[in-house]
């Protein structure tokens, strides 16, 4: 009896063990699953193995590697109705293709760019991506209206890569009340580039004709009295270009609100600050501004600013810059790149350099804000879009430094090889560039032919010199470039601030010639306190206030305060 108990005994302890041991396995096999189940959320696999999640040993795995071979067509809305290059064409676009499986339609206007767009919201017909300008009415209303989805949930469920990627300060620049960015920039310079790199350029020079201030002894033009005393000399020197007269100072054309060569780019050179006290500050007022535009004032009287400077428009200006009738000019230098090279071509020495220009009466260095956090364009992903997934997987393949070194470069050893460590363009290649832009776009399509994610910061690490023409003027304003992009502040539209805005505004392009062409310092004190006091009676204190509410907003966004 016992041994038959005990027999009985040892079997269930055998097949409790066994039992034991299966439950263990069907646990660990359960908790596998979950893991799995959760690498589907985080990624949007549907099937959860780890060969096709975005999970790979612990590493974010890039979507568009994982989906190559899945090709899809997606429609894409660029809000420029100058985009000619198509896609599929030429070298870049089909090598993007081929890498991530995904094949662009590119829908363009054909004629007013507003209308095109308006028509497709109201229809609900906006195509799979949608890239227009940051400031555009439309980007709030498709936003507000539920038409776009959130990248970073998107990111979230199909490509965690996406945060690897996106950079943080625009991200953060970009996002909304509600938590979510909606459209990524282009373009876009955060504050942490400024420290990164030391190279970022202005595009704000003070330009001066290289033969003729040699001529005349390569004065200094920082001050009120050296100016003056350069503009008398190269206009008794050089009367005439080729028998057409000599204008002495050029500038940007005048415009219902102003000339931004007299005060917005004046006030930069002049180091004029845009807060005092942790109050968003009146720099249009400021002494220095004054001091420099009667300074203008006194070389209009005595006949240096020609009419030209008052009623050309760009057209007209390019023509005499090409000519090279200019002696000086407060511009900006990407405005006049062929006019240049023009110039280079006929003589070497009749080209544009850029010096010190005005400066305040401590000598202050310049302040010359380069591109802003805001950049240039956004990118959206439309809630029409049937694959969601593989369109945020397109973005962080063109968002990273791969996709940055395709659009800027295009293929590692047929347009571009490494030269001493440095990814650097094929000469034969940089021939076609510089001689035929559309022949280089139609075979090629590097150099941000597809701009729609270009990041400006990121390329500065490829960027070669632009040659003898353009280089100096760029590196010119290393030295001086800071970041503003907490001062470029927008006042509600609608609100009774933007209201008052653009009453000074239009009455500030109106008075500003006045100030310049007044026949005496009397006459110009009187036109300025009138301006004042008529801001005043607008409640002009209004928009600096409020100013100065945007203005620490933004500064807490990027980091700042």
């Amino acid at each position: 009896m016992r041994q038959r108990l005990s027999k009985v005994l040892v079997l269930l302890i055998v097949l409790v063990t066994v039992l034991s041991f299966m439950g263990c396995k069907r646990d660990d096999k359960e908790q596998k699953g979950k893991d799995n189940d959760k690498n589907v959320e985080q990624t949007g696999s549907d099937t959860g193995s780890e060969d096709e999640n975005n999970v790979d040993d612990g590493e974010v795995v890039p979507g568009w590697q994982v989906n190559a071979d899945d090709k899809v067509d997606l429609t894409w809305y660029l809000h420029f109705s100058w985009f000619t290059t198509p896609w599929g064409e030429n070298l870049i676009s089909q090598t993007i293709t081929e890498e991530t499986g995904v094949n662009i339609e590119f829908v363009v206007p054909a004629g007013n760019e507003a209308e095109k767009l308006n028509s497709l919201i109201a229809s609900d017909s906006l195509p799979d991506l949608i890239t227009l300008g940051w400031w555009e009415g439309q980007v709030g209303q498709m936003i507000e209206d539920d038409m776009v989805y959130a990248l970073d949930e998107l990111a979230k469920e199909y490509d965690p890569y996406w945060f690897q990627v996106a950079d943080s300060g625009r991200v953060g620049w970009f996002t909304q009340e509600d938590g979510h960015i909606y459209g990524y920039p282009n373009s876009s310079f955060s504050p942490a580039d400024y420290e990164k790199y030391d190279n970022i350029p202005s595009n704000q020079t003070f330009l001066v004709r290289k033969d003729m201030y040699e001529a005349i002894g390569s004065p200094d033009m920082t001050t009120p009295e050296g100016f003056k005393a350069a503009v008398r000399a190269a206009v008794e020197k050089f009367p005439e270009i080729n028998g057409q007269p000599l204008i002495p100072i050029g500038a940007h054309e005048f415009g219902a609100t102003g000339n931004t060569s007299f005060d917005q780019y004046l006030c930069n050179f002049l180091a004029i600050p845009y807060e005092k006290d942790g109050k968003f500050y009146d720099r249009f007022t400021d002494p220095e501004l004054i001091r420099w535009l009667k300074t203008f004032r006194e070389l209009g009287e005595e006949g240096y600013l020609e009419d030209d400077i008052f009623i050309d428009k760009r057209a007209q200006m390019e023509e005499k810059i090409a000519q090279g009738r200019y002696f000086c000019m407060l511009y900006q230098r990407t405005d006049f790149m062929d006019q240049q090279k023009m110039l280079y071509e006929n003589d070497p020495d009749s080209i544009y350099i850029a010096i010190d220009g005005p400066k305040n009466s401590n000598g202050d260095p310049h302040t010359l804000p380069g591109t802003g956090i805001n950049g240039w364009t956004l990118t959206f992903i439309s809630k029409n879009c049937e694959r969601p997934d593989r369109a945020i997987q397109l973005c962080s393949y063109l968002m990273s430094e791969h996709g940055q070194l395709m659009t800027w470069l295009g293929v590692e050893g047929e347009t571009w090889d490494y030269v001493d460590g440095k990814p650097t363009m094929k000469q034969e290649v940089r021939d076609i560039l510089k001689s035929d832009r559309a022949e280089y776009d139609r075979l090629y399509g590097s150099d941000s032919a597809y701009w729609m994610f270009q990041d400006n910061a990121m390329a500065l690490q490829w960027t070669e010199p632009a040659g003898p023409p353009l280089q100096q003027m760029e590196e010119w304003t290393y030295k001086y470039v800071i970041s503003t992009s907490q001062y470029d502040v927008t006042l509600p539209a609608g609100s009774d601030e933007a209201e008052i805005q653009s009453k000074v505004d239009n009455e500030w392009g109106r008075i500003l010639p006045k100030l310049l062409l007044a026949k005496s310092e009397a006459e110009f004190d009187n036109v300025l306190n009138d301006f004042i006091k008529q801001r005043e009676e607008w409640g002009f204190d209004k928009v600096l206030a409020a100013k100065t509410v945007l203005m620490n907003e933004a500064k807490a966004k990027l980091g700042l305060n």
